[in-house]
């Protein structure tokens, strides 16, 4: 019989240590050490389970002998998914979907396997009954012979059931409640966790299905369980938005085989995720009259071009301590505007509450978007509203200079197809853009003062 042994394991990270302490050696988190039961056992008796005879033979050999072929990418039912993961799924992949729970997860992948015709997909879970997942695809009015529902939290379960029908695509809902016979540890610790996944990467690999991961988040957004679950996936994914707010945000963290700034976006229906192929008609609002404090910014994520609509309120400040609440922006991005319109513009926002909000429930890190969030804020403080057919894209520097921004033509040719009659730029795109090309108006401008004079 094989030895048993207990070891030491950090909640947040996965530091294994010898003994127990109350501060973590490799976070630095205080009270996450906890005592776990782990089995060394030879981990031949799970490769015998799903592996053919003679299959695993490994040697090396020369680079330059190795047949390379590219991978045939696997195109799925949903647009936007495809678009997040680069084209389609890879043979062979490991895929991590984390967010909140009640976010929409199990919906769009449950979704996406009913909508894959001739397709065969394997749905594991192990949080829901058969009746239950029954339920949600009957609200969907999907229907689908080559889904197949397991409800299992045992891996060998899973391989075994996987080797029968030889799925085309494996879902597994959810990480944490999934159960190793080589760890005796509670299923969603840190080792149950780390060796679940392993498993499942191992038999991605040797089979040549890929997998797909549903995995929780933490309170702070991090991806529960420790680091290693995110080295150990081909790519991970991360479902943003607010519960009480229809849309819902894909975005791509981490992707080996496509780029990693894609997004997709969804509107929660009572039938399930709708793709929204158009985002920048959502993204901006429709006012019956002029506001101040609104300004459209022309963003990009991944290759998609975005219109996104900026809200700024400046209003004096009561308590004496000026405020600066942002919500979808960087707050020490914010503090730097307004220093460089306090040195550069000599406006005297240090006696004003500053509030910027981006409207749709965004979270924008293009830098792009500051000359719109400038525009905002001069419009709330000067309470003039600016025009409707007016957007902007540009870097504000610590001089008040606005710089260029990548990819000006994809921004423009959005904002032209959207109904906008003027677009701001920096006069240092000039060399890669031809105005005459377009029938919107390019503005050039080189410093904030210009765009000011221009505008109010």
């Amino acid at each position: 019989m094989a030895k048993t042994k207990t070891a030491f394991f950090c909640q947040q990270c996965g530091h294994e240590t010898p003994k127990w302490n109350g501060k973590c050696a490799s976070c630095g988190a205080w009270n996450s050490i906890v005592e776990e039961v782990i089995h060394k056992e030879d981990k031949k008796l799970v490769n015998q389970i799903w592996e053919e005879p003679g299959q695993h033979k490994v040697s090396s050999q020369k680079i330059d002998d190795v047949i390379f072929s590219e991978e045939q990418r696997i195109a799925m039912p949903d647009s936007e998914i495809n678009r997040v993961l680069g084209g389609g799924l890879v043979p062979g992949s490991v895929i991590l979907v984390a967010g909140e729970p009640g976010i929409g997860k199990s919906t769009l992948f449950l979704q996406c396997a009913l909508q894959w015709k001739n397709k065969i997909t394997l749905y594991v879970s192990g949080e829901e009954s058969a009746q239950q997942i029954k339920m949600r695809a009957e609200r969907m009015q999907l229907k689908n012979e080559q889904v197949y529902l397991l409800n299992s939290s045992a891996t060998q379960t899973i391989f075994q059931e996987a080797k029968k029908i030889k799925p085309d695509l494996i879902i597994i809902d959810s990480i944490q409640t999934m159960e190793s016979s080589l760890v005796e540890s509670a299923a969603g610790s840190v080792s149950q966790v780390r060796e679940c996944a392993a498993e499942f990467q191992r038999f991605a690999k040797l089979s040549n299905i890929p997998v797909c991961i549903i995995g929780h988040i933490t309170k702070d957004g991090t991806i529960a369980g420790p680091k290693v679950l995110e080295h150990m996936v081909d790519t991970v994914l991360q479902f943003e938005g607010d519960r009480h707010y229809a849309y819902r945000i894909v975005r791509t963290l981490k992707n080996r085989f496509g780029s990693t700034s894609e997004l997709g976006i969804y509107e929660m229906q009572s039938m399930g995720m709708r793709p929204v192929s158009n985002p920048s008609e959502i993204l901006l609002s429709q006012h019956d009259e002029l506001l101040s404090g609104i300004a459209i910014a022309g963003t990009m994520e991944g290759l998609r071009p975005l219109m996104i609509e900026v809200q700024a309120l400046v209003t004096n400040s009561v308590y004496g301590t000026p405020q600066r609440t942002v919500s979808g922006f960087d707050t020490r991005r914010i503090q730097l505007l307004l220093a460089v319109l306090e040195k550069r513009g000599g406006f005297m926002f240090g006696t004003k509450d500053v509030f910027i909000n981006i409207a749709g429930g965004l979270k924008v890190e293009d830098p792009s978007i500051d000359l719109a969030v400038i525009c905002a804020l001069l419009s709330s403080y000067e309470d003039a509203p600016l025009p409707h057919q007016i957007c902007f894209a540009g870097e504000v520097g610590l001089n008040g200079e606005i710089r260029a921004v990548n990819r000006v033509e994809q921004r423009i040719a959005e904002a032209e197809k959207l109904g906008f009659e003027k677009i701001f730029i920096s006069k240092f795109n000039k060399k890669s853009i031809n105005p005459k090309n377009y029938s919107i108006q390019v503005v050039m401008v080189g410093q904030v003062h210009e765009v000011y004079h221009a505008l109010f």
